[in-house]
């Protein structure tokens, strides 16, 4: 029959149309902002900081080697390192930054940042809503903004998060084996007294 192809292309085209209304695996709209869809586990959107325990400032894990700085390809992180070594969250002595700044509206979300820095400190967030009245600065955080729970990222990211404190844990296991390992430094003799002629 002439202009079969036809009218089998429209039902079907009819089909969708209906089903796009009806069907609820088809409906791909949501209400933003009441409605919202679930992000994925490998949402990225821009970084942020990894802090342990209760205080954001000692907990920070980042010890400004800048080297996320250097390999930020738009140059969006700002970081000046601390000149004295403080105390971290158990009690060691560490570097940390000073100022540690991110140009939101610059960064690309490529998240080179988080794959060379070493220390795990910084993370790739999932809030996407940033946008703010503010045409001056607003969109550059500083470490107290950038700040983020190891909590937080478990939340967010639980997969990674879980497989990044087993190799923390590992290593700092580790370190603590070789360092009762590690034969007691001898004390030197003191030097001979000459007696006074």
């Amino acid at each position: 029959m002439l202009g079969e192809g036809i009218i089998k292309g429209m039902a079907q085209t009819a089909k969708n149309f209906l089903g796009s209304y009806s069907d609820p695996e088809r409906l791909v709209t949501v209400q933003y902002p009441e409605e919202r869809l679930p992000l994925k586990e490998n949402t990225r959107n821009f970084p942020f900081l990894v802090y342990d325990g209760a205080d954001p400032m000692a907990g920070l894990r980042c010890v400004a080697c800048q080297i996320c700085e250097k390999e930020c390809p738009p140059q969006c992180i700002y970081i000046i390192k601390d000149t004295a070594k403080k105390p971290d969250y158990m009690g060691k002595m560490q570097f940390q930054p000073k100022v540690f700044d991110i140009d939101i509206s610059v960064c690309m979300s490529c998240q080179i940042c988080v794959e060379v820095c070493p220390f795990e400190a910084i993370k790739m967030d999932t809030e996407y809503e940033l946008s703010n009245h503010d045409r001056f600065g607003g969109l550059l955080l500083d470490k107290r903004e950038l700040a983020k729970s190891n909590e937080h990222y478990h939340k967010i990211h639980p997969t990674d998060a879980t497989e990044v404190d087993a190799r923390l844990a590992a290593e700092k296991a580790k370190a603590e084996a070789k360092a009762k390992a590690a034969p007691a430094p001898v004390p030197k003799p003191a030097p001979p007294v000459k007696a006074a002629a």
